[in-house]
């Protein structure tokens, strides 16, 4: 079985929605056993309460669990033009792994909700991939062969960098159904690319 983690971090739900799109996609490839975890959240419950953050019940993560996987999905809304900081102390925290290579040779993808089309969504799923990079893993995007991503029809998110939605200034806009297709496509991608890949142990490649 090729075993796919989708990991994201969620404060209203937007991101939340894709991730369980990104996982069903990916499910949709046969031999692919995939998990959604979230990443610990750091903000007070009386911070998290006032600003109306939902709740998830979600299981939690920690970074060594991502050596057991094949492929990684990650999720994070944008916040002043990058991702949140509770993902990228997640990511952080995975020096151990970085130092082992652990990672190398994977392949990973990055999904976003921001909340307008012009406040940082690609600068988001960019700069979400450089991290991952560090770690050698391979980046997969959206490819145009998803075609929703090219309609002119209404406001949608995403690029051939990763899925997405936009969310509205006001966080009201829930992801359309193209931005959900969107991740279920991006997600049977990297599954399809994992189970490829699954078999190729590119860690001990010299330098």
């Amino acid at each position: 079985m090729t075993r796919i983690l989708v990991l994201y971090y969620s404060s209203y739900g937007h991101v939340r929605a894709l991730a369980q799109a990104e996982a069903e996609g990916a499910r949709s490839v046969p031999g692919t056993h995939v998990e959604l975890r979230r990443v610990p959240e750091t903000v007070p419950e009386q911070i998290r309460h006032k600003a109306g953050f939902a709740a998830d019940d979600t299981p939690v993560a920690s970074p060594a669990d991502l050596e057991g996987y094949d492929g990684l999905i990650l999720g994070t809304p944008t916040l002043f033009g990058m991702m949140a900081g509770q993902m990228k102390s997640f990511l952080d925290q995975a020096g151990g792994l970085w130092a082992r290579n652990a990672l190398v040779g994977k392949v990973a993808a990055v999904f976003a909700s921001t909340g307008s089309q012009h406040g940082g969504h690609e600068a988001t799923l960019l700069s979400s991939q450089i991290p991952l990079q560090h770690f050698g893993m391979l980046i997969a995007g959206m490819p145009y062969s998803f075609a929703g991503q090219t309609t002119a029809e209404g406001i949608i998110g995403g690029a051939p960098y990763g899925a997405g939605t936009i969310a509205g200034a006001d966080g009201s806009r829930a992801p359309t159904e193209t931005d959900l297709a969107g991740a279920r496509f991006q997600g049977a991608h990297v599954a399809r690319i994992a189970a490829r890949l699954a078999g190729a142990d590119l860690s001990q490649e010299a330098a």
